[in-house]
C-alpha cells in the first residue's frame, strides 16, 4: 500500500502534537509542583530574538492544522489572529487541535492530493503541491515549533526526553 497525503498529513500532525500535549502536561505538573510560575514558561525564549514558548506552540498548531485547511483553501501564511493564550489556553489549543484533525478522513484528505497550496509571507509567494508543501515546508515548521517548545521546557528543568517529542510511532499493525 502507497503511503498517501492523509498519513504524511493528519497521522504525522497527530503523532506531533499528541507529543506536544504530552509535553506541555508534564511542564505544567513540574512547574506547579517546583513554584515556577507558567506564565514565566509562556514568555520564555532560548535566545533573545526568537519568538517565546507561546508563538512556538501556535506556530505547531497553525503549521499542521493550518496546512490541512491550505489542501483545500490553497494558501497558507504566517501564524496570525492568535490571542495571546496564557499556558492553560496553549493546552487547550493544542487539545481542540488535535480533536478537528481527528474529524478529516483518509478519503477527503487523499482527495486533496492534486491541489496546489501557496504559502503567502507579504508579497513574497512560494508556490507547492500539496504533498510538497506539507512534506518540505509543513513538516519542517512543524518539527522546528514543537521543538522549541521540547526545548524551552528542559531548559527550565522539565524532566522529558526524546521519547516524550517523538510521540507513539506508527508501528506495523
Amino acid at each position: 500500500m502507497a503511503t498517501t497525503l492523509y498519513d504524511i498529513s493528519i497521522a504525522s500532525y497527530l503523532q506531533s502534537l499528541n507529543a506536544v500535549a504530552g509535553f506541555l502536561e508534564k511542564g505544567r505538573t513540574f512547574c506547579v509542583e517546583n513554584n515556577i510560575e507558567l506564565a514565566e514558561i509562556v514568555e520564555t525564549s532560548l535566545y533573545p530574538d526568537m519568538l517565546p514558548f507561546r508563538f512556538q506552540v501556535i506556530s505547531a498548531v497553525h503549521h499542521s492544522l493550518g496546512t490541512v485547511k491550505a489542501l483545500t483553501s490553497g494558501e497558507l501564511g504566517p501564524p496570525a489572529g492568535f490571542p495571546d493564550f496564557d499556558y492553560e489556553g496553549l493546552q487547550g489549543l493544542v487539545n481542540d487541535t488535535i480533536a478537528e484533525l481527528k474529524t478529516y478522513t483518509p478519503e477527503a484528505v487523499n482527495a486533496m492530493e492534486g491541489n496546489d497550496v501557496t504559502f503567502v509571507f507579504g508579497d513574497t509567494k512560494l508556490p507547492f503541491s500539496a504533498s510538497n508543501f506539507v512534506l518540505s515546508f509543513s513538516h519542517p515548521n512543524v518539527y522546528f515549533h514543537a521543538a522549541t517548545a521540547y526545548d524551552i521546557l528542559r531548559s527550565k528543568g522539565v524532566p522529558i526526553g526524546k521519547l516524550d517529542f517523538m510521540g507513539m510511532p506508527r508501528l506495523k499493525a
